[in-house]
């Protein structure tokens, strides 16, 4: 997908809403796991239910390799009913040289036919570049983590002071540009936004964080936006396991509806 049709996503829809598909058969509704492919049931239920509120839908891998070839199927199908017109996002945070990149790149931009991937950028710029040879396809890479753990690494300052996340953000954009890459910014560090902007005022973040882990939807939009709104706000939890009885889907569909409205406030 090209820049040009996220934006145009993005404001017909008075939303930068990204749903994250983490779908844990432990966390489903009961009634589900009668289906022949539970997570694909479910997985349908959440894109039926707000397919017209977000501009982006994010699988983490981890809940789909868990299972095995099964959850590889229930990933191939659920790539096949999201409308081609929604962003989507590997959250596979691959990162690795040589042919071992190119075949995670073809993974997941020839065979699943997704827009983006997460890429880890801790081996530097040949683990990242096999992801940038395929056409209207996206890298977005790890910047500054919603987690506490990013501390440890992500923050630490070399001797002229810049933390080890900006020089990441700085360096990485003479590998792409912003029609191709964008950077994982985490909703946990609002107070970091402004700066992360002005280090990258024309790229789109991705931004994790908001709800359970303590992210504030405003105090994000307020620092961090651009004049192309420049953000996709990632929910997971607080919304599809909004619901857990038969009418699931409405509880979905209502908490979906809560941040979209939301977000139409900044157009």
């Amino acid at each position: 997908m090209k820049k040009h049709e996220l934006c145009s996503n993005i404001n017909t829809k008075k939303s930068f809403l990204c749903i994250g598909l983490d779908t844990d058969l432990t966390k489903i509704p009961q009634h589900l796991l009668k289906a022949d492919d539970p997570v694909f049931e479910f997985n349908k239920a959440v894109i039926d239910a707000t397919s017209d509120l977000c501009v982006s839908y994010k699988p983490n891998l981890a809940f789909y390799e868990c299972l095995g070839p099964k959850g590889w199927q229930s990933l191939e199908k659920t790539m096949g009913y999201i409308p081609k017109n929604i962003f989507t996002i590997a959250d596979a945070k691959r990162g690795d040289i040589g042919n071992t990149g190119k075949m995670y790149a073809k993974t997941f931009f020839e065979y699943f036919d997704f827009d983006a991937v997460t890429v880890a950028p801790y081996m530097g710029k040949d683990s990242v570049m096999p992801f940038f040879d395929f056409t209207d396809k996206w890298v977005i890479l790890l910047g500054l983590t919603s987690n506490k753990g990013n501390e440890d690494f992500q923050q630490i300052k070399d001797t002229n002071g810049n933390s080890l996340y900006k020089q990441v953000i700085s360096k990485a954009q003479d590998w792409g540009n912003p029609e191709n890459l964008m950077f994982v910014v985490g909703a946990t560090h609002p107070e970091l936004f402004s700066e992360i902007r002005q280090l990258a005022s024309d790229y789109f973040f991705l931004v994790p964080g908001v709800g359970e882990q303590g992210g504030d939807l405003d105090s994000v939009v307020q620092n961090g936006k651009n004049e192309e709104i420049g953000l996709l706000i990632n929910s997971s939890r607080d919304i599809i396991y909004a619901g857990s009885g038969k009418d699931f889907q409405v509880d979905i569909r209502s908490k979906a509806l809560q941040m979209q409205q939301k977000m139409s406030l900044y157009f």
